[in-house]
């Protein structure tokens, strides 16, 4: 009996050590969990807005002509006449969101888009362009959904930019390279219709006009809230902005 006692009090102390590689492979796993607590606390929301949203996409600009659309920049053009915004123009909103504690860039875009604009005497005498806000559209469908309910696109489908002023555009028939402008006009988008300044530049092309432009837009100038709702948060003031190729 003495002898079983002390045999296993020999062997009591060895039975319950910790062997040293199972005590780094729980100091590893330790700090890999703390890392990755670190890492849910402080990337978590960055990383799920990039999942959930994206890379938000590239401003519209005007095109950089290639060696294929053959026309002399430096020759003079008449830009008098009407121009009708041809195939190929966009249009569409960008906002800022938080977005579970991470800052993110939305954009909604539509090709549908409409419209003409008016040049006499050099002047920009009249524009007036549609836009098909019910098929703007983001990376999210419940984004969108909220968006056109917000505006409430089944009653009013498209928003409208109108001229307010005449503006001096001669010189897009004489500069060779983008004319900036800058115009004010009318902007309608649901049932509210502010007074806007578009920021603009104008390219003569191959095929014509492009015209490329933002307009700051407050919500509040519309009628609608900044959207919260807890894990969104919409900034009070985005832009609209357009892509406008046009052809005569």
């Amino acid at each position: 009996m003495e002898g079983m006692r002390h045999g296993r009090e020999q062997r009591h102390p060895h039975h319950y050590q910790i062997p040293p590689e199972h005590r780094r492979r729980w100091l590893i796993t330790t700090i890999v969990g703390l890392l990755l607590a670190v890492l849910a606390v402080t990337g978590g929301p960055w990383l799920y807005a990039r999942m959930t949203t994206g890379e938000p996409a590239e401003p519209l600009e005007l095109s950089t002509p290639t060696p294929e659309q053959t026309f002399d920049p430096d020759a003079p053009i008449d830009p008098n006449g009407t121009w009708q915004v041809a195939e190929g123009s966009q249009a569409g909103y960008r906002i800022g969101e938080v977005l579970n504690g991470a800052e993110v860039e939305v954009v909604g875009r539509t090709d549908q888009v409409t419209g003409t604009v008016t040049i006499a005497d050099g002047m920009l005498s009249a524009a007036d362009i549609t836009v098909d806000t019910a098929s703007i559209a983001t990376d999210q469908s419940a984004r969108d959904l909220y968006f056109r309910r917000a505006i409430n696109t089944s009653e009013h489908p498209d928003a409208y930019f109108e001229l307010g002023a005449p503006v001096d555009v001669s010189a897009v028939g004489t500069e060779p390279g983008p004319v900036e402008l800058s115009v004010p006009g009318r902007l309608t988008i649901g049932e509210s219709t502010v007074d806007v300044t578009a920021a603009l530049s104008v390219q003569r092309t191959a095929d014509g006009l492009e015209v490329a432009g933002t307009i700051p837009v407050a919500l509040s100038d519309l009628g609608l809230p900044a959207p919260s709702l807890g894990f969104v948060t919409v900034d009070p003031e985005g832009s609209v902005e357009t892509l406008l190729l046009l052809s005569r």
